[in-house]
């Protein structure tokens, strides 16, 4: 019976191809289900014999803490450059945009609450 190994919703694509090689490599049998049409489906890789799913969850863990260790040296490096990008940073490139984003924001902020503020008066 198939068992559920790795959800891909949200994971970078070349993550989910090092998933895939790594699976591949240890000679795993797996397939994938999309997201659809919709989007509203579970896009995974699934195992077809449940009795694999140790070896390959072990496999997965190993590569997750060797990438989130690589990716926090890169970040960790670039800050220490000074180089790590800020939001202000982003502000500052972008204006105008952070500008309509506020403005979105302060919009939708004032509709909710503006209700609860008619009460008092």
């Amino acid at each position: 019976m198939s068992v559920l190994l790795f959800k891909l919703r949200n994971v970078p694509e070349d993550e989910a191809n090092d998933i895939r090689e790594l699976l591949s490599g240890h000679k795993i049998n797996f397939y994938e289900t999309t997201a659809g049409n919709w989007g509203i489906s579970l896009p995974a890789i699934w195992l077809h014999d449940k009795a694999q799913l140790q070896t390959a969850r072990s496999l997965i863990d190993a590569y997750q803490q060797q990438r989130q260790k690589s990716a926090r040296g890169a970040y960790d490096q670039l800050r220490q450059k000074g180089e790590q990008r800020t939001v202000m940073d982003k502000v500052r490139e972008t204006p105008l945009l952070a500008a309509i984003y506020l403005a979105a924001v302060l919009t939708i902020l004032y509709i909710s609450i503006m209700p609860f503020l008619g009460i008092f008066n």
